[in-house]
């Protein structure tokens, strides 16, 4: 098998595990914070803006540590090694907190979630993402298998939760060990070229960093962030309190939620593969756009919805529209940026942007779950996020050559 080869598959199962790891903890986490915690709308909504603004300081050192290691794996051991804590975290620490010491527990809740899943992923995606770039294959080959992973996961998590959430957990950490081991094997390039790519593609300084504040292209990015997957991303987190309010009772919804997410990931799955031919066809402008219409027509079909069948269509519709957006982001900075700075614009330019909004809409839109229904909420986000495709239409820059050739050309060069 050369190395290429290996990689894919040590880079596929690492993304396996990672998502397997993180459905079984947060696939049906606002279910455990309802059902188990005891929480409403309102402190629900404010352990994710807890949780966001821990990522939202994580976020950027993350960004500038791995640009700087470029293809070093510090990071991600790091990530790992939090990984494997997060069962015992929640069982004998976060849950205990959350009933007895409210906020201690959200705070702390908000650094640990932070360091290990909302930055940790972008850390994984983005470093599997440069890497696929000189191992000479298409990164949502191998982020197919993180969303298998999730599925593997959610299909299962709604029926364990009836048993026992603490097995959810359990089960977390177990799959951790799994991303240790798939990460310490990857070898990024032959040893006898690492030493001449890897510092070359690690030379980020801040002056970089910096000069993407007067970058007209980056703030056109970051619109399109904010306005449209930010707002999504708010909508989408108290969802599943929706959905199981649709059946006849929580546990049955619990459950056919876990069954349903698994569907819809498998499908994702699918997209994964299929969206890199669709965004180097269309473009990754297009893509956006694209994403961008199927996450406003899910947020408002979920407004008008009116029973468990409707509302499991509009939550299918995310299997569509995930591998698109996903793939054109990373398309989208490789054709619009310098590539030296990819995973500082993933996680600054996305991830983090997506977490600073988010931190002050979560709770607001947790009250406003509270005060005039989901049903009516939705209808208003999804307007919002209709206005914003429209201005990015018009923002974003459009691509001047496939994203493949490019990428190919900068393999070459390096």
């Amino acid at each position: 098998m050369t190395n290429s080869n290996k990689n894919y598959w040590l880079m596929s199962l690492a993304l396996l595990s990672f998502f397997l790891t993180w459905s079984f903890s947060f696939s049906i986490f606002p279910i455990w914070l309802s059902q188990f915690a005891g929480l409403n709308g309102e402190n629900t909504g404010l352990i994710f803006s807890m949780n966001a603004i821990g990522a939202l300081i994580i976020m950027p050192l993350y960004g500038l540590i791995q640009d700087k290691l470029g293809l070093k794996k510090h990071l991600l051991f790091i990530v790992a090694i939090m990984l494997i804590g997060s069962g015992p975290f929640f069982i004998f620490v976060y849950g205990p907190l959350l009933q007895s010491q409210f906020l201690l527990g959200a705070a702390l809740g908000a650094i640990y979630f932070s360091i290990t899943f909302s930055a940790g992923v972008g850390a994984v995606e983005s470093y599997i993402e440069r890497t696929s770039r000189y191992s000479g294959f298409e990164f949502g080959r191998a982020r197919m298998w993180g969303s298998i992973g999730w599925a593997i996961a959610t299909f299962m998590t709604g029926r364990l939760f009836n048993i026992n959430p603490d097995i959810n957990f359990w089960l977390a950490s177990s799959c951790a060990i799994v991303f240790l081991i798939a990460i310490s094997l990857i070898k990024p390039v032959d040893s006898k070229l690492l030493t001449d790519i890897d510092p070359m593609d690690s030379k980020v300084g801040y002056n970089d960093i910096i000069g993407l504040l007067y970058n007209k292209k980056f703030w056109s990015f970051t619109t399109y962030v904010m306005g449209v997957t930010c707002v999504y991303s708010v909508y989408d987190q108290q969802f599943p309190v929706y959905f199981a309010s649709l059946f006849p009772t929580a546990a049955e919804g619990n459950e056919m939620f876990g069954y349903l997410n698994s569907l819809q990931v498998f499908l994702e799955a699918s997209g994964m593969f299929i969206a890199p031919f669709i965004v180097n066809r269309v473009g990754a402008k297009n893509g956006l756009i694209i994403a961008g219409v199927i996450m406003s027509l899910r947020i408002l079909g979920s407004g008008y919805a009116w029973d468990s069948l409707t509302i499991s269509i509009m939550k299918l519709l995310h299997a569509a529209e995930l591998p698109i957006m996903l793939i054109a982001i990373f398309k989208y900075i490789a054709t619009t940026f310098d590539k030296r700075l990819s995973s500082t614009l993933y996680l600054v330019g996305f991830q983090f942007t997506t977490q600073v909004l988010a931190s002050f809409l979560s709770v607001a839109v947790g009250m406003l779950y509270d005060s005039i229904g989901f049903p009516e909420a939705y209808k208003l986000l999804g307007i919002i996020v209709v206005v914003f495709v429209i201005i990015s239409w018009f923002l974003l820059d459009n691509d001047k050559y496939p994203a493949t050739q490019i990428d190919t050309q900068t393999s070459n060069t390096n």
